[in-house]
């Protein structure tokens, strides 16, 4: 039986497993080991948003619409619904492999929404930069 996500070291479990499938996808991982040169610096960051997301404990500082509009400017817009896609099913089905429970509810659908809000963003910022 699987637990729910309790803590940060269990987040961490999750952000660092996570993003190795998102490293090794042929598809999107390019668009992450391209920026990323410091992973081990992000994976922290990506903890400290995740257990801000969830337990409200305020530690990530950043802005994650201007790092995500950047790293599209970086690509001339190739970034596509398809590819915020791909990156949902990873982060569910990492959750699913790892955990159960209401925690794990509240991060699908908090990443659902944050991935559609950011990717809208992207979009109305190409239109900005034209």
């Amino acid at each position: 039986m699987k637990e729910d996500i309790k803590n940060r070291a269990d987040i961490s479990v999750l952000v660092h497993q996570f993003y190795e499938k998102i490293r090794a996808d042929s598809e999107i991982g390019p668009y992450f080991n391209e920026l990323i040169t410091d992973w081990d610096s992000h994976l922290e960051k990506l903890t400290d948003f995740w257990e801000t997301n969830l337990f409200g404990i305020r530690k990530f500082k950043g802005n994650p619409i201007a790092v995500h509009n950047k790293v599209d400017e970086h690509f001339q817009g190739q970034i596509s619904a398809n590819e915020f896609g791909i990156w949902l099913n990873y982060w569910f089905q990492t959750l699913d492999s790892l955990f159960e429970g209401e925690n794990v509810e509240i991060l699908k659908n908090r990443a659902r929404k944050m991935g559609s809000f950011l990717y809208l963003n992207m979009f109305k910022n190409r239109s900005a930069i034209v």
